[in-house]
C-alpha cells in the first residue's frame, strides 16, 4: 500500500475508481493506516508464536531444545510466509494491488478506529517530543523541476521522443533568456535610409524576411521596422521612393536583454508582437528575437530553413563541421552534443574574442571546453567562420 504510485491513484480516481478513492484516503492518514496493518501483522505473529510453544510444549514437555526449536521454527515461518513474501509481492505490484486491499482495509479501520486511536495517542507524543513529526502528513510530495525532468526522462518508454524534448524544454524557459537565443547584431539584416535608394531596392528584392529593421546611419538609431508585404505593390509598380519607405514604418518593440524566454512569449501574446529588437541596460542594439525563435527554443528547428542561414549542423565524417561565428553556443551545444560554457557570451564569436581578449588570425587554433577549434576566417572585427573538431570521448 505505501508503495503505490500515489499520482497514478489520482489519476484512476479521478476516473471513478472507487478502489483508488479509498486507497488514496487511507493513505492520506498514513498513522491510521499503518497503525491498523500494525496492530494485526503484531497480533497475529505473537499468536503463533505463543501457540508453537503451547504446542511445543504439550508434545515435549518444558525442554529447553523442544523451545527453541520452536522459536527458530515459527521465527523462518513468519519470516517465509508472513513478511518477506508478502512484503516483495506487495511492493512489485502496489498500483494494483493498493485499490483491491483498500476495500479490506477501509472497514477494518473503521471497526478498530478507538484501538488504533489509542495506540497512536503514544505515537504522536512519542513524535512530538523528538520532533520527528511529519509535516506533510498524508499529501502527495511536491516535485522540483529537477525531480520532474527525471521523472520525464525515466517515462522515455511511454513518451514519443518528440514529446519528450518539447517537456524537457519547457524546464528550460523560466532560466532562459531572450539574449540565449537572439539573432545577434552582426547577423542582423536591416535597411539604412542613408544608403543610396537603387540599393534599398536591391536588397529589398533579394531579401527574405518578411520584417526588417530600418534605420539612419547607425544602427543603434532604428527608425521603424518594415513589413515587406506593406510595400509588394509599390515595389512592383517601380515607384519606391525612401518617403514611401518612411511611410511603411511601424513603430519597433523593444526587448531588455534579461528578459525571460518564457515572459517574452507572453509578452509577445499579450501585445500582438511577433518581432522584438533585444537592447542592453544602455539601449544598444544586441540583436533581435522572433516568435519562431521561441517557438523554435521548445520544439525545435522547423523542417524549412531560410536561405544564408547556414542549415543544419552535423558533424561530418571526418569529425568535423564547419560552423558560423555568429552560431549560437545553446544551439551548438544542443546539436553537437558539446559543453561549451554558457555563463559568458552567447555566441561562438563572442567566446573566441572573449578567450583571445583580441581579434584572432586566420589560421590560428585553440581548445575551448574540450572542443578544438580553428579560425578559417576574420573579418569586420569579428570571427566570421571555424572549424570544429568532434571532442575525443
Amino acid at each position: 500500500m505505501m508503495a503505490a504510485n500515489r499520482y497514478r491513484l489520482r489519476h484512476l480516481a479521478q476516473e471513478g475508481h472507487r478502489g483508488a478513492r479509498l486507497a488514496l484516503d487511507l493513505l492520506a492518514r498514513t498513522d491510521r493506516l499503518l497503525g491498523v496493518i500494525l496492530l494485526f501483522n503484531n497480533l497475529i505473529n505473537t499468536a503463533a508464536a505463543t501457540l508453537v510453544s503451547v504446542i511445543a510444549i504439550q508434545l515435549f514437555g518444558e525442554e529447553d531444545w523442544a523451545l527453541v526449536a520452536g522459536t527458530l521454527l515459527v521465527t523462518f515461518l513468519i519470516l517465509v510466509f508472513a513478511e518477506i513474501t508478502p512484503k516483495v509481492v506487495g511492493a512489485g505490484n502496489a498500483d494494483r494491488l493498493a485499490p483491491t486491499v483498500s476495500f479490506f482495509l477501509t472497514p477494518l479501520l473503521r471497526l478498530f478506529q478507538p484501538v488504533v486511536w489509542f495506540v497512536n495517542l503514544f505515537v504522536e507524543t512519542l513524535l512530538l517530543l523528538t520532533r520527528q513529526k511529519p509535516k506533510n502528513g498524508g499529501e502527495v510530495p511536491q516535485l522540483s523541476p529537477e525531480e520532474l525532468r527525471t521523472l520525464v526522462l525515466e517515462a522515455g518508454h511511454f513518451i514519443p521522443q518528440q514529446h519528450q524534448f518539447i517537456l524537457l524544454n519547457l524546464f528550460d524557459l523560466e532560466s532562459i533568456t531572450v539574449e540565449d537565443i537572439m539573432i545577434p547584431r552582426g547577423m542582423i539584416e536591416a535597411i539604412d535610409l542613408a544608403a543610396p535608394i537603387e540599393d534599398i531596392r536591391q536588397q529589398l528584392a533579394t531579401s527574405y524576411h518578411t520584417r526588417i529593421p530600418v534605420f539612419e546611419n547607425d544602427l543603434n538609431n532604428i527608425v521603424g521596422i518594415l513589413h515587406q508585404r506593406r510595400l509588394l505593390a509599390t515595389l512592383l509598380s517601380g515607384s519606391m521612393d525612401k518617403e514611401c519607405l518612411r511611410e511603411q514604418l511601424t513603430e519597433p518593440y523593444f526587448i531588455p536583454a534579461a528578459t525571460a524566454v518564457y515572459a517574452q512569449l507572453q509578452f509577445f501574446q499579450e501585445n500582438q508582437e511577433r518581432f522584438g529588437l533585444v537592447v542592453d541596460e544602455y539601449g544598444e542594439i544586441q540583436g533581435l528575437v522572433t516568435l519562431e525563435d521561441i517557438i523554435e527554443e521548445l520544439i525545435g528547428k522547423f523542417t524549412t530553413t531560410a536561405p544564408g542561414s547556414g542549415g543544419e549542423i552535423s558533424w561530418g565524417h571526418d569529425g568535423n563541421t564547419l560552423v558560423e561565428g555568429g552560431r549560437s553556443l545553446r544551439e551548438l551545444n544542443r546539436r553537437l552534443d558539446l559543453a561549451l560554457p554558457l555563463d559568458g557570451p552567447k555566441t561562438l564569436n563572442g567566446l573566441i574574442l572573449e578567450h583571445f581578449q583580441d581579434i584572432p588570425e586566420t589560421g590560428v587554433s585553440l581548445k575551448i571546453a574540450g572542443v578544438p577549434i580553428e579560425i578559417i576566417q576574420t573579418q569586420d572585427r569579428m570571427v566570421k567562420m571555424v572549424r570544429l573538431f568532434k571532442p575525443i570521448a
